[in-house]
């Protein structure tokens, strides 16, 4: 009788190990929420780098009081540009935001500002993405809601457009402020 290799079931065992693991993430509850490991926690400091012109990002704009939307958005990126007549909109509303900008250059930063307005109270630059590591971003735009205290209450992966914007941030952003 013929020996089989254990490099021959190899393959299968990965493929079957790939299937659990697609399975188990299919039927947890919330397939869609990308959990971070921020909520909950006081939020890390954010650089004090800023574009030239703007107002950089002190301790203090963390934990200021009053709830705070930090925003981690990008030039380049086209979710950002879809988002920012929302930023805006709740900015004129009088929701500090917290813009940090980053794997950007200073150039086109502070060119889109200019063109499409700043709805950001402080600007944190982090063209090398260190701050946004340390927050645990994915990919922009991400945006945090902070308590008075500064900590992380909520964090929302996407453009705060559309009807994911309508059932799952507005919904926290209209539970923290009315608290």
């Amino acid at each position: 009788m013929a020996k089989i290799s254990p490099l021959m079931l190899a393959p299968p065992l990965i493929f079957a190990g790939f299937v659990a693991m697609a399975a188990v993430g299919m039927f947890r509850d919330n397939p869609n929420d990308l959990e971070s490991t921020r909520t909950g926690q006081q939020a890390p400091a954010i650089t004090t780098e800023t574009l030239p012109g703007f107002n950089a990002v002190s301790p203090e704009d963390l934990a200021s009081g009053d709830i705070t939307l930090v925003n981690f958005w990008a030039s380049w990126c086209p979710p950002c540009r879809a988002e920012h007549p929302k930023l805006l909109e709740m900015q004129a509303a009088g929701v500090p935001i917290i813009g940090v900008n980053f794997k950007d250059t200073a150039r086109d930063a502070t060119r889109y500002l200019d063109v499409d307005g700043n709805p950001f109270a402080a600007i944190g630059f982090d063209p090398k993405g260190r701050t946004a590591i340390d927050w645990g971003v994915t990919a922009p735009p991400e945006t945090f809601i902070l308590d008075g205290n500064g900590k992380v209450l909520f964090r929302f992966a996407g453009p705060l457009i559309g009807s994911d914007y309508e059932n799952r941030f507005l919904p926290e952003l209209t539970k923290v402020l009315s608290d």
